[in-house]
């Protein structure tokens, strides 16, 4: 197979390296990602100025470029066959991101956001994350689960505009759940400090809340009881059930 690998925490993170190794036994790689961090970037498209790429390394059947683009940038270059005319991506693996993109952190993820643009172009797409922040996080315990998560996909596909969003927590697994979205929202966002200058700043901060602590088919209750989480996510966000309902 031909495997297009991305992330949004840049192409030299160990997360994209150790997604590489996984995904090394299934095909033939190709690396299209940002040079840096682009984390929260969603599905943001790089539309004012000119995206420059970089052959990193071309070895041992897999070839990495780093581009100036964003995650979903990155995916459609690949697609484009601008890079490589002759490398026409099968599947569309993005990560290994460090922390969590569960519950609502999917609508801001750059993670994600590559992985619905490989969606988009028909493939089969699956986000993987991981709940540690630390730049040199250990993955062991979750090698084998991804390894097996990619195997099922290759082998059985997914149904047209769905992806997965896969999170992993930190630290020994019970195992594997199909979960759905927790409700959730961000508080407290931001923290605000004065500048030298009399001027007040303004940094992203917060803390996650879970609205449904109690319920136990959510990605959040995976996490917290050491359970890989499968979130299946589609593109499609009309709300179905309000189109007859909603009068105007």
């Amino acid at each position: 197979m031909n495997i297009l690998i991305t992330n949004d925490d840049g192409f030299q993170s160990k997360g994209i390296r150790e997604l590489t190794e996984i995904a090394r036994p299934f095909g033939k790689i190709m690396v299209v990602a940002p040079h840096d961090e682009r984390s929260a970037q969603s599905s943001a498209l790089t539309v004012k100025a000119p995206i420059l790429y970089k052959e990193i390394s071309n070895k041992d059947n897999v070839r990495v470029i780093a581009t100036t683009g964003t995650p979903a940038d990155c995916v459609k270059l690949a697609f484009s066959g601008q890079i490589d005319g002759s490398f026409v991506p099968d599947l569309v693996l993005s990560g290994i991101n460090h922390g969590s993109n569960a519950a609502i952190n999917i609508i801001y993820s750059g993670t994600l956001g590559a992985t619905f643009e490989g969606t988009l172009a028909k493939r089969p797409s699956i986000g993987f994350s991981f709940c540690s922040y630390n730049h040199d996080a250990d993955f062991s315990f979750v090698r084998e689960y991804f390894s097996k998560i990619i195997k099922n996909v290759i082998e059985n596909g997914l149904p047209e505009g769905v992806a997965l969003n896969i999170n992993a927590p930190v630290g020994e697994i019970k195992g594997m759940k199909v979960t759905r979205q927790a409700r959730g929202s961000w508080q407290n966002e931001f923290l605000k400090t004065p500048t030298p200058h009399g001027l007040n700043a303004f940094w992203l901060a917060g803390e996650m809340k879970d609205e449904e602590p109690n319920a136990t088919d959510t990605d959040e209750w995976a996490l917290k009881n050491q359970f890989i989480s499968i979130q299946p996510a589609k593109l499609d966000m009309t709300d179905y059930d309000s189109l007859n309902s909603l009068k105007f």
